[in-house]
This record gives structure tokens, C-alpha cells and sequence, in this order.
């Protein structure tokens, strides 16, 4: 892809990944292209969204595995918080079925680490162009195998589980302890099931969750 005009603005950057030394390798790989500007560089996950929020950059690289919860589950928390930023997903999981999610969930691009040198500077200018990028050997082997026969409406493993438990009737304190999660995240996640499903009432998820037979009768 052509390197952007000396006069354009640049690409503003938040980088994540809980590895200082690789923060600074990719703050190096970046700068050298010229176009881009690192604005913020952090290591785990609610710093992520915090600094998202704050900054409001054209992209962020967010590595999947931080402490302080799924970076995969703050990928619509992060878009919610800065909708024109792009995320870029740079990682060592080369399992299809991460990169499926991920897309899913709102990410632009997907990054091996191990090929970081030769593809990151172009899935940064495809994300922030609003365009898509994914590692081709993984695209590859997800065209060649079928997709998963996931929950339904795409509702993501974790939405199920806290669908399940506001059936059976818990508050979402309860559901928080019971997956370990904050009363924050569960409200997202009971936000975005509301969207998918287009049930608003507590009665119409418990019989959207006994339909598809989520919990028994």
C-alpha cells in the first residue's frame, strides 16, 4: 500500500499488550514508516478501554491476551466507548476460531505476532482506512474449514452463559460473582443480547432462552 502524503495527518495509535518490551518494538516498527503516532501505550485490559475512551485514536492494537479480563469480550465495550476508532488485533493465537470472534465482535484486522514485521504496518492502514486485514495462512485455513455451529443469533459463548443465568432468575450481581466478572461487564453483555436477540424484557429472554433450550423447562 503507498505510504500516506507527507502532509497527511498521521495515524494515531494506542497500543496494548502487557509485554513492555514488545510495546516499545512495535512503538519502533511503527515509527520508522513515517504517517503514524504512538499516543498511548498500556498493558492490560481496562487501561485499554480507559485510554480508548480518552484518546479517541484512529486505531488501536490490542493484543488478546492481557490481565484484567478478555480482551476479546472489550472489543464492543471499546467501540462503544470511541466508535471511530479501529481495532487492530495482534496475537500468538493462530486458531481460527479466535480470529472468527474477533472480526465478529468489531476488530478490522488480525495479526500474528510472528509475522508483526512483515504485516502489521499494512493491517494499521487498511484499519484505519476502514478497511480489513487478516493474516492470509490464517485466512486460508478458515475458508478451508467450515464454520462452528455456535450458539445461535450470534451470540458469543459468554453472552449465552449470562443469558442462561438471567433466565434462571439471578440479578446481575449474581451473575458477576458467578463468572467472575465485573457488574459493568455483565450490563454490557445483557445490552448486547438485548440488541441481538430484540428483547428488551427480562419475560421475553427467559422464553427466548427456554425456546432454544438454553435452560429446561
Amino acid at each position: 500500500m503507498d505510504a500516506p502524503a507527507a502532509d497527511a495527518a498521521p495515524i494515531r495509535i494506542v497500543l496494548a499488550d502487557d509485554h513492555a518490551v514488545v510495546r516499545r518494538g512495535l512503538e519502533l516498527l511503527l515509527g520508522a514508516e513515517g504517517g503514524f503516532e504512538v499516543v498511548a501505550s498500556v498493558g492490560d485490559v481496562e487501561a485499554a478501554i480507559r485510554t480508548t475512551r480518552g484518546h479517541k485514536p484512529n486505531v488501536l492494537v490490542l493484543d488478546l491476551n492481557m490481565p484484567g479480563g478478555s480482551s476479546l469480550e472489550a472489543i464492543p465495550t471499546i467501540l462503544e466507548a470511541s466508535p471511530d476508532t479501529s481495532i487492530v488485533v495482534l496475537t500468538m493465537q493462530n486458531e481460527p476460531a479466535f480470529a472468527r470472534q474477533a472480526l465478529a465482535s468489531g476488530a478490522l484486522a488480525y495479526v500474528l505476532k510472528e509475522a508483526a514485521d512483515d504485516e502489521l504496518v499494512e493491517a494499521v492502514r487498511r484499519a484505519a482506512a476502514g478497511q480489513t486485514y487478516l493474516n492470509p495462512q490464517l485466512g486460508a485455513r478458515i475458508a478451508a474449514e467450515p464454520p462452528p455451529s455456535g450458539p445461535p443469533d450470534d451470540l458469543t459463548e459468554r453472552e449465552v452463559e449470562v443469558l442462561r443465568m438471567i433466565a434462571l432468575g439471578h440479578t446481575n450481581a449474581e451473575i458477576a460473582a458467578g463468572l467472575f466478572l465485573s457488574i459493568r461487564t455483565v450490563e454490557s453483555h445483557r445490552a448486547h443480547i438485548q440488541q441481538k436477540l430484540r428483547r428488551s424484557s427480562r419475560a421475553d429472554l427467559v422464553r427466548y432462552a427456554l425456546d432454544h433450550g438454553l435452560v429446561e423447562h
